[in-house]
């Protein structure tokens, strides 16, 4: 099929066809497939983020059937920053999304966030401009919670919600980290366990986000947290929407100039006296790719 009878397959609902639209969109093709969405109205997208074993999946199968009550079309894109094979924490556990496999209006699909075209920057967005072509009025974001995707995904999601366990140091180590800097919002999830209380004091000492109590699997919380994912976006502005812009072209450059075929050349006239690290700069901007 070509591109145009994959987009007009993924409207009529094609789950297959839309499956393979995002393969496209994360392969030399990409471009191909963008310009023939034509113009797109941006869905929302939230992002959740968190240790491993904090409850991402629980409490995103939990948001899907909460926006769905809504109904509203929800895509969840697992972001698996190390690998394009494993699927992430939510695809690999398809239990919990077991309630939404059968839902021609829920997408759940991976994304290899590593790869030839670079990085998490590179493939989420044009993930969700064709999401948003096929209609998707929601984009859940889901990450492993380490590393620079983080920094990457609250650039692009708006909330960015970070979920942490109570006790084992978690707000501690979140904060070291660099979670709670990205983090919009903060729920303890599993809240009914020892502790949950001391580490909610302790999140309100590192950081000023609102902090939420969630016991995901029995679905206590889910409603508080639609309420303050709501709040939130009531507060977006168009200078926020610009900052956000403006944070996904730096890092696309960035990731641009990170594989740019003379930088290893330039780097070695450095490192070798020849030249300085600023006459470099130059001439990296001043080279074509």
């Amino acid at each position: 099929m070509t591109i145009d009878e994959l987009i007009e397959a993924a409207r009529s609902g094609s789950t297959r066809a839309a499956g393979r639209l995002l393969s496209l969109v994360e392969s030399p093709r990409r471009g191909e497939v963008l310009d023939s969405l034509g113009p797109v109205q941006a869905p929302r997208v939230i992002g959740v983020t968190g240790p491993p074993g904090a409850g991402k999946s629980t409490t995103v199968g939990a948001l899907v059937s909460a926006y769905r009550e809504r109904q509203m079309r929800v895509a969840v894109l697992a972001v698996d920053p190390s690998s394009p094979y494993s699927g992430g924490a939510l695809l690999g556990d398809r239990i919990r999304m077991a309630a939404h496999i059968n839902d021609s209006d829920v997408l759940i699909r991976s994304v290899a966030a590593r790869g030839h075209l670079g990085g998490l920057a590179a493939a989420v967005p044009a993930a969700i401009r064709l999401l948003a072509a096929l209609s998707y009025d929601l984009v859940v974001l889901e990450t492993v919670g380490v590393g620079q995707s983080e920094i990457e995904i609250a650039a692009i999601a708006d909330p960015t919600i970070v979920i942490l366990n109570p006790g084992a140091g978690d707000a501690v180590q979140a904060a070291k980290a660099g979670l709670l800097e990205v983090a919009d919002i903060v729920v303890v999830n599993k809240a009914d366990r020892e502790g949950a209380d001391q580490t909610v004091r302790d999140l309100k000492a590192e950081t000023k986000a609102p902090i939420l109590k969630l016991v995901a699997a029995e679905g206590q919380g889910i409603p508080e947290l639609v309420d303050a994912i709501e709040v939130h976006h009531r507060t977006d502005s168009p200078e926020r929407r610009i900052a956000r812009a403006r944070a996904q072209i730096l890092s696309l450059a960035q990731t641009r100039l990170r594989s740019h075929p003379e930088l290893d050349r330039l780097a070695g006239q450095v490192a070798e006296g020849g030249s300085d690290p600023y006459a470099a700069t130059e001439q990296l901007f001043t080279v074509d790719p």
